[in-house]
C-alpha cells in the first residue's frame, strides 16, 4: 500500500539514494519505446486523475499466505490472475500521462517477488515502454527472503532497478512464527548477501512489538540489521488491524498485545542504537546510512504527485487522492472492461492541501521551515494551526531548532495522536 496518510496506532511510526540505473542503458537486446506507442489506445473512463507525475507505485497483490496482522490488498494463492493483472496494468499504463520521466519507482504489495520471472519482465516492459527514465532513477522492488535468487536480481537488474526491499520483519525462527511469517533466518542472510553481491541497494522491513517480544530480543534483530550491510532499514511496529486474524485472537483472549510502555522502550531503543552507528533517522519509521535515503517515500512526505496502478493502490495529482479498488478481482472486472478502477476519490481544497502538507513535513525528522511552508503554499504553518502547533511546543511533543518545527523525542512516541488537530479535525 502507498497510502502516506495511512492511519497508525497513535504511540507507534508507521509505513521506504541508491545506486542509480545510469550508465546502464537499456536493458541487453531490449529496445525502450518512447511515449508508451507499445501501450493499446484506450480512452480515459471519466474521473481518473490524469497528469504528468514523476514517481509512479504499482501494487502486486500475490501472496503465498495472508500473515495474521495484514490488512493490505492481497490475494492468496492466486498466482493464475497473473495474465489479467498485466493486462489491466497495460490498460492503466494506458490511462497514465508519460510526459514526465520517472524519478523514482517503486513495485509494493503484496509480494512482487511471488509473480513468475516471465511476467516480472513483462511488467518491466511495460514500465520501460510507457515511461522515460531519469538518469538517477530510484527503481526498488519489494521482496520475501525466500523468493530471492541470483536469476530474478540479474533480471531485476538489467531492467534498472537498484533497490530491494525486503521483507525481513525478524531475524529470529520463533519471532518469524509468531508473525506467521514462513521464511528462515538462513533464507534471511542468503538473500542479503545476493542482493548486496549483485550490486544493489538493500532496504530491510523489520517488525517491533510482536507478542511476547522481549527488549532484548528486539535488541538482537536491531544488531542483525547492523552487521547485515544493509544500507536503510523500516521498522514498524506491530498494529492489530480490524478484520485480521490477530484481531479474532486477541478477541478472544488468544493474543496479549506487548505493553504500551514495552513498545516505546523498543522503538526509543532502535533510535539509539541505529544513530549511534551513524544512520540517519529521516523519518518517524526509517532510517539510512548516509545517502541512501528513500527517494520515493520523501516523494510522498513532500507532496508531490505520483501515478499508481494495481489494486488498492493510490495516486495523487494536483490535490486530486484516489484509491483503486483494493479487491483484485473487482479492480480486473473494471478495468478490463475499460471502467475506471477508483475506489474512494477525494478533492482537496487548497486548506487541505497545506494541512496535508504540514503533517507529512512534521513526520520527518528534518521537520518544517515556517518561511519555506509560507512560500510555496501562500500561508505559514502558524496561520493554519497556531494554536495547536503552540500547544505542541508548550507540552514537549514539538521543538523549534534552527529556524525549523519538528517532533521531539516525546513527540516521536505519540506522534499520529498529535495529527489530528493539525488536520483540523
Amino acid at each position: 500500500m502507498n497510502d502516506p496518510l495511512a492511519s497508525q496506532r497513535p504511540h507507534l511510526p508507521d509505513r521506504s539514494p541508491g545506486t542509480p540505473a545510469s550508465g546502464r542503458g537499456n536493458p541487453p537486446g531490449r529496445e525502450r519505446a518512447s511515449g508508451g506507442e507499445d501501450s493499446p489506445a484506450s480512452p480515459c473512463p471519466a474521473g481518473l486523475a490524469y497528469g504528468p507525475a514523476r514517481s509512479l507505485y504499482v501494487h502486486v497483490p500475490f501472496c503465498r499466505r495472508r500473515c495474521g496482522y495484514c490488512d493490505f490488498a492481497v490475494v492468496v494463492s492466486r498466482e493464475e490472475l497473473e495474465p489479467q493483472l498485466l493486462a489491466a496494468y497495460q490498460q492503466e499504463a494506458s490511462w497514465t500521462c508519460p510526459d514526465q520521466p520517472l524519478e523514482t519507482i517503486y513495485l509494493g504489495g503484496g509480494t512482487p517477488s511471488r509473480m513468475s520471472p516471465a511476467g516480472m519482465e513483462h511488467l518491466l516492459q511495460q514500465i520501460r515502454r510507457r515511461f522515460e527514465l531519469a538518469p538517477a532513477v530510484e527503481w526498488t522492488v519489494e521482496a520475501n527472503p525466500e523468493d530471492v535468487t541470483p536469476e530474478w536480481l540479474r533480471l531485476l537488474r538489467d531492467y534498472g532497478v537498484t533497490r530491494i526491499s525486503l521483507g525481513v520483519q525478524s531475524f529470529q525462527r520463533e519471532k518469524l512464527r509468531r508473525l506467521d511469517r514462513e521464511h528462515e533466518p538462513e533464507q534471511i542472510r542468503r538473500a542479503i548477501e545476493r542482493v548486496l553481491r549483485a550490486g544493489l541497494v538493500l532496504s530491510l522491513d523489520l517488525i517491533f512489538a510482536s507478542p511476547g517480544e522481549t527488549l532484548r530480543q528486539w535488541q538482537a534483530d536491531l544488531d542483525q540489521v547492523l552487521a547485515s550491510g544493509a544500507q536503510h532499514v523500516s521498522l514498524y511496529g506491530l498494529t492489530i488491524e480490524r478484520g485480521t486474524r490477530f484481531w479474532s485472537l486477541r478477541r478472544r483472549g488468544r493474543l496479549a498485545e506487548v505493553p504500551e510502555q514495552q513498545q516505546a522502550e523498543m522503538y526509543l531503543a532502535a533510535i539509539d542504537r541505529l544513530s549511534q552507528a551513524g544512520w540517519e533517522h529521516y523519518e518517524v519509521s526509517n532510517f539510512a546510512r548516509p545517502g541512501f535515503r528513500c527517494r520515493h517515500n520523501l516523494g510522498y512526505w513532500h507532496c508531490r504527485d505520483y501515478h499508481a496502478w494495481g489494486p488498492g493502490a493510490a495516486r495523487h495529482y494536483q490535490g486530486v487522492r484516489q484509491t483503486n479498488h483494493p479487491s483484485t478481482t473487482t479492480y480486473l472486472r473494471r478495468v478490463l472492461a475499460g471502467r475506471s478502477p477508483v475506489w474512494q476519490s477525494e478533492r482537496l481544497d487548497p486548506e487541505q492541501r497545506m494541512r496535508e502538507a504540514l503533517v507529512l513535513a512534521l513526520r520527518t525528522l528534518e521537520g518544517v521551515s515556517p518561511e519555506e511552508f509560507a512560500y510555496r503554499w501562500g500561508r505559514s504553518p502558524w496561520q493554519l494551526a497556531g494554536e495547536a502547533l503552540g500547544r505542541y511546543l508548550e507540552e514537549g511533543y514539538l521543538v523549534e531548532q534552527q529556524g525549523r518545527l519538528r517532533l521531539s523525542r516525546r513527540g516521536l512516541l505519540v506522534s499520529d495522536s498529535l495529527w489530528g488537530a493539525l488536520l483540523g479535525g
